[in-house]
């Protein structure tokens, strides 16, 4: 059987290319050689459980321990220990009934689900003690369990960690999800009191997280591929995808099936190009697959909203260790390498952006005419000139409309010009987007017909806005190799009239001109 790129489910080398698990995540063997619990945490679809499968198979076959893996999806959002704590001890019945541990139906066989407090306990010494060897459990899906059966799981554990040195209990615990458990800060009493410490599970030693795949290990992926059929990946290609998805794993998968399989049908006869790599990511942004869509679902809720649009924006997220923030970083959202906060990587910045305007993008579709070419073509050029010209009309007659409608109010200008610029890529260009926090403004260049197009955008903060902005502004035409730049500056003060607001003023810096556009 010929093996795929895998986008759906955990991989296994019999059929995925696939890069050893181990690899992307060290030092879990000597925690569970301590007898320690730890986390492990990672974004969605970013190989946790072909981890922990393949560490389960691992430590069985190793011979010094039992591994069990038990995913707790099948408990998710029951918040009544009454219940969830019953549906955890059926699922690790049904677990170790799947798995080869001797013994293993003496698991829960007389439960008494009637002492949901004591239970999970309870059974879990039942069964350590005729073991012969230590028990390691690895649970998946940790962080979907409501909060009231998550506190019961974890205080159960917690009991049976601590009275270890006398009653035999499970080994080691691994706690995996997306989240990091250490940050859950659930409510057990209606005045707020939670269980002592910041953390519900204070006996937690480490968290770890999976690492994105680097360069080398993309093509390594790739190599397997080229290997059993012949294809090859030229290396602008593999240089693309990692420049695109920062080594996310799903990412990485996908536009590799969606060029062999879909662009190409099959044919390994040819090589995989950058050309058809940046093909894939736009098919890829279009369609809107099951893994960016669930993503983007969440920009929609107010703590998503809270670090995602000064980001934007180019503005300031002050609290790194709020639980918006690392509930965002937690999905995958935003990556704070090099401490500069920006979206993961160019992919989902692409896909933010355009699911957050893509109202304003549909009204301003309706509104052309597709039989008549763009006023702001011009021999095959883009008169920016005539575009912002005309979205300065466009801002001037339904800004107060439009703002109204963004639940991301306060990146709305920033939004609604980028939703007005994505016609052009409608018609055959790009846009590359420069968003990070701090940054004080966001860098946007229009790509089209080989042309480089750089603008800048700002909100007024006073008279040093020009001054700040025209020097930003040259400093990325430089970045972009153009000669050419805009500056666009939203002045949002209600007692500014739109005569005074709305101007054009180019400026010749050298051998350079920037335009400022007033909005």
């Amino acid at each position: 059987m010929m093996r795929y790129f895998n986008i759906a489910g955990p991989c296994n080398k019999a059929e995925h290319y696939m890069i050893e698990a181990a690899s992307r995540l060290s030092g879990v063997e000597r925690l569970i050689e301590m007898r320690q619990y730890f986390v492990i945490h990672a974004a969605r679809q970013s190989g946790k459980t072909t981890y922990l499968q393949d560490l389960e198979q691992r430590l069985n076959e190793g011979g010094i321990y039992y591994a069990l893996y038990c995913s707790l999806e099948i408990a998710q959002g029951i918040d009544d220990p009454k219940d969830g704590i019953p549906s955890i001890v059926k699922k690790i019945k049904h677990a170790f009934a799947l798995s080869g541990i001797p013994s293993a139906s003496r698991f829960a066989s007389n439960a008494d689900y009637m002492d949901y407090a004591n239970v999970l306990n309870t059974e879990l010494v039942v069964f350590c003690k005729p073991l012969d060897k230590p028990l390691v459990i690895l649970f998946d899906e940790a962080d979907c369990l409501g909060e009231g059966t998550l506190i019961s799981f974890l205080r159960q554990l917690r009991d049976g960690y601590n009275r270890r040195a006398y009653t035999p209990f499970v080994h080691s615990i691994a706690l995996v999800g997306m989240r990091n458990i250490r940050d859950f800060k659930a409510r057990v009493r209606p005045e707020g009191e939670t269980l002592g410490s910041a953390s519900p599970f204070n006996i937690v030693t480490k968290s770890l997280t999976l690492k994105n795949f680097t360069t080398d290990e993309i093509r390594a992926l790739y190599d397997q591929h080229t290997d059993e059929t012949g294809q090859a990946f030229e290396e602008s290609a593999v240089e693309l995808v990692y420049e695109q998805t920062r080594g996310q794993p799903w990412l990485v998968n996908a536009i590799a099936r969606e060029v062999i399989e879909e662009q190409l049908g099959g044919d390994y006869t040819r090589s995989i190009s950058a050309e058809m790599v940046e093909k894939a990511i736009q098919t890829i942004i279009l369609r809107r697959d099951t893994h960016i869509d669930s993503l983007l679902e969440r920009l929609k809720e107010e703590r998503v909203r809270k670090v995602i649009e000064p980001i934007i924006m180019g503005g300031h997220v002050s609290d790194r260790i709020s639980d918006s923030y690392l509930y965002v970083k937690d999905l995958g959202l935003i990556s704070d390498a090099d401490s500069q906060l920006k979206p993961a990587n160019p992919i989902y910045a692409e896909v933010i952006a355009r699911t957050l305007t893509y109202s304003v993008q549909e009204t301003l579709a309706e509104d052309d005419d597709i039989h008549q070419l763009p006023r702001y073509m011009k021999n095959g050029h883009i008169d920016i000139d005539c575009l912002m010209r005309d979205f300065q009309q466009f801002w001037r007659e339904n800004s107060d409309i439009w703002i109204k409608r963004f639940d991301y109010e306060e990146a709305a200008p920033h939004l609604i010009l980028m939703a007005f610029l994505q016609r052009v890529i409608n018609g055959g260009g790009n846009i590359i987007r420069e968003m990070a926090a701090g940054r004080g403004r966001l860098d946007l260049c229009v790509i089209y017909e080989g042309e480089r197009y750089p603008i800048e955008l700002k909100l007024w903060r006073g008279e040093k806005t020009r001054a700040q902005g025209i020097e930003q502004t040259l400093r990325y035409m430089d970045i972009c190799g153009a000669r050419e730049g805009w500056l666009a500056i939203f002045n949002r003060d209600p007692g500014i009239g739109w005569d005074e607001k709305i101007y054009m003023d180019t400026q010749s810096l050298g051998d350079k001109t920037v335009t400022v556009v007033g909005l």
